[in-house]
């Protein structure tokens, strides 16, 4: 039953690329932006099990979303909930479906290795963000256990101050519940394993979407007071939901 569920997972996922690639492209043609992505996105979510609910309210405006990281089922679903472009290591550009896949959604890839590269990143996100697309950023910048939270990297945020339009800065919490520990992806299992294994899961998989209150970036003094504000939203909301016998949130 397990590889049938997974047959059938990939066959959705299939199904869904199909559905809206040829739109897409035609999109792209006209040099009109694409919705098809978001809706690729969704469709996504739905076809690997996930059942997205959102509590609260996206920001109406442009917005940049920091966001907790648990699984690569987080970008399907946030993704399809905002039509939001994700920061992403360069890696991702290299995996093949996958890359062309993300940036097709105009994900902005940056170097984790690369000495000196900072600033060219920061510039990339600042073009990026004079867009009228949310950018989202899951500032661990790897995988949590989905029950805490690993400190904020701050680096990026510093395209925030000043930002290059008004933005508002929404937190995310990506809440799987009961399930976060048994999707979490780990840094030690290879990443096909880990989609092999979400796909053959049995039953359906709740996902938690909450936007928490917006803040503004001007209103703090440095990218670190940006991270520490949105890292202890998203803990507040972690310490909310979670269940009584989870592990204490580490220190900022």
């Amino acid at each position: 039953m397990a590889s049938l569920r997974r047959l059938l997972r990939i066959g959705g996922l299939a199904g869904s690329l199909l559905l809206c690639l040829i739109p897409h492209l035609l999109w792209r043609l006209a040099r009109r932006p694409s919705p098809w992505p978001r809706h690729f996105l969704a469709l996504a979510a739905r076809s690997v099990g996930a059942q997205v609910r959102i509590e609260g309210r996206p920001h109406d405006g442009d917005m940049v979303l920091l966001a907790n990281h648990v699984s690569w089922i987080d970008i399907l679903a946030l993704g399809g909930a905002t039509g939001a472009a994700f920061v992403s290591h360069d890696g991702v550009a290299r995996w093949p479906v996958i890359g062309w896949l993300a940036a097709q959604n105009n994900t902005l890839f940056v170097s984790r290795e690369r000495r000196g590269a900072l600033s060219g990143q920061i510039d990339a996100l600042r073009s990026a963000l004079l867009g009228h697309q949310p950018v989202a950023l899951f500032p661990e910048g790897t995988t949590s256990d989905g029950m805490g939270l690993l400190p904020f990297k701050p680096s990026l945020l510093a395209v925030l101050l000043p930002p290059p339009r008004a933005v508002m800065i929404q937190p995310v919490h990506i809440d799987y519940g009961a399930d976060a520990s048994a999707i979490a992806w780990h840094g030690e299992e290879p990443a096909g394993a880990n989609a092999m294994r979400l796909l053959a899961r049995k039953g359906a998989l709740p996902v938690t979407l909450r936007f928490l209150e917006p803040f503004d970036p001007a209103s703090c003094a440095d990218r670190k007071v940006i991270a520490a504000t949105a890292r202890d939203r998203i803990a507040q909301s972690i310490i909310l939901h979670q269940n009584p016998s989870a592990s204490p949130l580490p220190p900022v």
